[in-house]
């Protein structure tokens, strides 16, 4: 099968970084699904795993995360799909990526994709949207629904992939006042597209900033990026009791800051369940059941902003070199082989 990934960590700019390969066809066994990948997406974790993670000699790594596709076959102990069925999905971090033609996944953290969405559209989805209703759901503990709230709730790089999502998720399922955070005039067009009630500059302080707007403290913060640098501000703009919740991985911070407002600090990681195959797995496969649901009935819409062509490592590099500079918004995504 055709895939693209590399042998050893390398900038991107090196001509070896990411490579177009030929590997050999996987098979399905236990709970597996084998899906032809149609189209995926970049983000992130992608470029940090490809700058700081080399394979072991004479091996070759794959990347990719997010994916959408086709069930081509399946393990025997599968039971939620069957070949044919059109899904899109996230991935573990302990397994080949989707940057391949064939790739294999755990139905436990598949979802059936969005009827109302193409492969790249949908493609450009699953991961951060899990990240983003489990950081809010699950880890900041925010009820879902409309009902009337004076908590607010701050995001720190809202127009990136998950910044994106969580925005729309807050407006839309919650009644929480949604702050988001964008430095030039394009990314705050698109954070006030997905519904923030507001938008803040985070080059500036965002204490600042919010009391610009007339916010003097918020009760919910999701740091999305360069937490260590906004760590002073976020606790000043936090309420006593307020909730703090990171996906990044900042420089060290002094979590005895938090101590005096009693702020509680949380991590997200969507990664985790798939790792440690933990007892709630399935939690993803009916997450993203539900987020398709949301798609098809118009309240949330795919986050791509670029369709880079063909996976191919060429498209990849350009990928990850526009992601590395900081200047993304939304998702990129790329399709078929």
């Amino acid at each position: 099968m055709k895939a693209v990934g590399y042998h050893e960590a390398l900038p991107i700019t090196d001509a070896r970084s990411l490579l177009d390969l030929d590997l050999p066809d996987p098979r399905p066994s236990a709970r597996d699904l084998l899906v032809e990948v149609k189209a995926v997406s970049v983000n992130p974790v992608d470029t940090k795993v490809r700058r700081n993670t080399a394979p072991p000699p004479g091996e070759t790594q794959v990347l990719g995360w997010d994916a959408s596709g086709v069930v081509l076959e399946t393990g025997a102990e599968v039971a939620l799909f069957h070949p044919g069925d059109p899904v899109w999905y996230a991935g573990s971090k302990v397994r080949p990526g989707t940057n391949s033609a064939l790739h294999l996944v755990d139905e436990r953290i598949v979802g059936a994709k969005p009827r109302s969405l193409d492969y790249a559209q949908a493609a450009a989805l699953p991961l951060t949207s899990i990240t983003a209703w489990e950081l809010l759901f699950e880890r900041l503990a925010v009820p879902p629904g409309k009902a009337c709230s004076d908590d607010t709730l701050l995001i720190i790089g809202a127009a990136g992939g998950v910044g994106s999502v969580l925005t729309q998720l807050a407006r839309r399922l919650t009644g929480l006042r949604v702050i988001g955070t964008a430095s030039r005039p394009e990314t705050v067009n698109w954070v006030r597209a997905l519904g923030a009630h507001e938008v803040i500059d985070h080059r500036r302080p965002l204490t600042q900033e919010l009391a610009r707007i007339g916010i003097p403290q918020v009760t919910h913060v999701a740091s999305l990026t360069k937490t260590d640098l906004h760590f002073p501000e976020i606790v000043e703009a936090l309420a006593p009791q307020g909730r703090l919740a990171l996906i990044d991985d900042p420089e060290p911070i002094d979590v005895r800051r938090l101590k005096p407002k009693s702020i509680s600090l949380h991590w997200e990681l969507m990664f985790t369940r798939s790792m440690f195959e933990t007892p709630d797995m399935i939690a993803q496969h009916r997450l993203l059941t539900e987020m398709a649901e949301l798609v098809d009935a118009g309240m949330i819409r795919t986050t791509v902003s670029d369709h880079f062509g063909a996976i191919n490592a060429e498209n990849l590099k350009r990928a990850h070199a526009l992601i590395e500079s900081g200047q993304s918004r939304g998702k990129i995504v790329l399709e078929g082989f």
